[in-house]
């Protein structure tokens, strides 16, 4: 007998998950400029765990309850950075020593994307950086559940870098999957965009990478654009993100 077909959804903005069945589902989430990007990187430079927040409030109720000394909180609110909390970009948020340290973390999309999953059997954080170490993982041990590729899009909006994200990880599992897989129309569309054009200069062109680089910050949307150059795979366990064995 055929195994059963493995099932990918994408869904372009975080407000479709309103009333979704998540119960049975893996859901990976995507905010690749750059909240699950800094997230990816942060652990991969020695970050114990994140905890994702829904807003700044929640974020520094948290932060109170942990030993000083044993944090960073870093965040933003509509792209700038959050009153004394670390930057929320990649390769920024390692410059303050965030190796041993938990990652406190509140963005407006990207974290509100990855509570907004939580009920869901299985949640990751994915990004470019990360996507066929997590694809492989999901394969691994996923291997007959319906997987949901959640963009985090802005605002309501649907965001071109999450959908290019989307894209890329449609193409890695089908790859990974070959002729077993039954894609929804927006995984097909995803996966098409991605491999129908440049990431970076999807990413360049995207709203948010053009207000990085009138920022000066186009090396982190560059680095953000990096694919499959990292192995560490962020799963969500009791509302914080630790490294998945």
């Amino acid at each position: 007998m055929m195994p059963l077909a493995s099932k990918v959804h994408v869904l372009f903005r975080k407000e479709e998950l309103d009333g979704m069945r998540l119960q049975g589902k893996v859901v990976v989430v995507l905010d690749i400029l750059f909240a699950t990007s800094t997230i990816v990187n942060a652990m991969a430079h020695g970050a114990t765990e994140v905890i994702p927040t829904m807003d700044e409030k929640s974020a520094r109720a948290v932060a109170a309850t942990l030993p000083e000394g044993s944090f960073v909180a870093s965040g933003e609110l509509y792209a700038e950075t959050l009153p004394g909390f670390a930057p929320p970009t990649p390769l920024a948020l390692l410059e303050h020593d965030i190796a041993g340290r938990k990652l406190v973390y509140s963005t407006t999309n990207g974290t509100v994307a990855l509570q907004l999953s939580k009920d869901a059997d299985h949640v990751y954080a994915g990004a470019l950086l990360n996507g066929k170490a997590l694809v492989r993982h999901i394969c691994e041990h996923h291997p007959r559940e319906t997987v949901l590729v959640v963009c985090s899009g802005s605002m309501g909006n649907a965001n071109l870098e999450d959908m290019v994200g989307a894209g890329f990880f449609a193409d890695l599992f089908a790859r990974q999957l070959g002729d077993n897989r039954d894609f929804s129309d927006a995984a097909q569309a995803s996966m098409r965009l991605f491999r129908g054009g440049d990431a970076l200069e999807m990413l360049m062109a995207a709203r948010v990478g053009r207000m990085m680089q009138d920022r000066g910050l186009t090396h982190e949307v560059e680095y953000a654009a990096r694919q499959a150059v990292l192995e560490v795979v962020p799963r969500l366990e009791a509302g914080r993100l630790v490294v998945a064995t």
